[in-house]
């Protein structure tokens, strides 16, 4: 098992023996540096798979397919179906003839989909799907045995938190947190590749991180609901005190599905 890539650069051209990343243009303040691309292959083998070839940006596909030249790409992987990891997978699926897989129907070229426990192989490896719905109804992560690595699209970022999205749900999003905890310990993962933003090093860290945060933004909720919060925005100028006003939106959707998990309780 080799040891990670992290260029002082960025995220473009990080990763692990056997993942690579090529960071997609679109770069804002929801998808941090921009939609992380991985081509995931032995580094002698013909085929390979592509996980979230991003959003539909003409330049950025035509530069995975330019890397991949003379490769075959056994399939194309969603982690979820937001429109910056998939919005280029249908073209991308034209340029290249593969087929895209994902755990929504609607997302899916060709005859198979995705569902939790699959094994997709290609050229000697394989890519172990791991249900992680949460961050929306359908998103997957990928265990990558060879490199003790997990891909986990938006159920981790490589900086700051994940927005629960309206087609998300909180509870489900906490079971997928102790999921991947209990699993990065019994599998001994050695770093996480997440949909946007740097690789982890250290995924018992980043991982016990995320549930200590969520644990502290319920608590946070509640009390400012005691001191007379009642709205989505009441809530977030407490609870997000600081945060820059063009985040507001996506603060206000953590907390809807906050307030949502809170009244199930």
């Amino acid at each position: 098992m080799s040891g990670l890539r992290i260029p002082l650069s960025g995220p473009d051209g990080s990763g692990t023996a056997r993942a690579t990343n090529l960071l997609a243009p679109n770069a804002s303040p929801m998808t941090l540096d921009g939609t992380n691309t991985w081509v995931i292959g032995e580094p002698e083998a013909e085929a390979v798979l592509v996980v979230d070839p991003g959003p539909d940006e003409e330049e950025h596909l035509l530069r995975v397919a330019g890397h991949l030249a003379g490769r075959r790409i056994e399939a194309i992987l969603l982690t979820h179906g937001h429109e910056d990891h998939s919005g280029g997978a249908r073209r991308f699926a034209e340029m290249t003839g593969a087929p895209v897989r994902a755990l929504d129907p609607r997302h899916v070229l060709g005859d198979e989909g995705l569902e939790d426990g699959d094994v997709v192989p290609a050229g000697g490896l394989e890519l172990r799907v791991v249900g992680t719905p949460g961050h929306s109804f359908d998103s997957l992560c990928f265990w990558l045995p060879a490199d003790g690595a997990m891909l986990t699209g938006d159920t981790i970022l490589g900086r700051g938190t994940t927005v629960i999205a309206p087609d998300g749900d909180l509870g489900d999003y906490l079971r997928s947190l102790d999921r991947l905890r209990a699993s990065a310990e019994i599998m001994a993962a050695t770093v996480l590749l997440p949909g946007h933003g740097p690789v982890l090093p250290e995924p018992i860290a980043a991982l016990d991180g995320y549930i200590a945060h969520r644990r502290e933004r319920l608590d946070q909720i509640r009390q400012a609901r005691r001191e007379g919060a009642s709205t989505p925005r009441e809530i977030v100028r407490v609870v997000y005190a600081g945060l820059a006003e063009e985040l507001w939106p996506a603060a206000e959707m953590s907390v809807r599905a906050q307030l949502a998990y809170l009244e199930r309780l």
